[in-house]
């Protein structure tokens, strides 16, 4: 896939925050990102994401890499 075409990978962050009632501010420090950089996550804008931020994230959610993010069918 060429890097300009768009990705199919779509991300859960809205739903797990809500679930847990918690804000993306209170998810950046808690990982230790930029709000802004989760945004860029949370509206699927993201070209890559870091394995440790990845971490993080589901360390703090509570939960799996397949519930933060699925990939779309073709």
């Amino acid at each position: 896939m060429p890097v300009d075409e768009p990705h199919r990978v779509t991300c859960h962050l809205d739903r797990l925050l809500e679930e847990r009632g918690m804000t993306l501010a209170a998810l950046a420090e808690a990982v230790g990102v930029t709000v802004v950089n989760l945004s860029v996550l949370k509206n699927d804008r993201a070209k890559a994401i870091r394995f440790s931020t990845l971490t993080a994230v589901c360390d703090v959610l509570g939960c799996q890499p397949g519930d933060v993010l699925s990939v779309e069918p073709a």
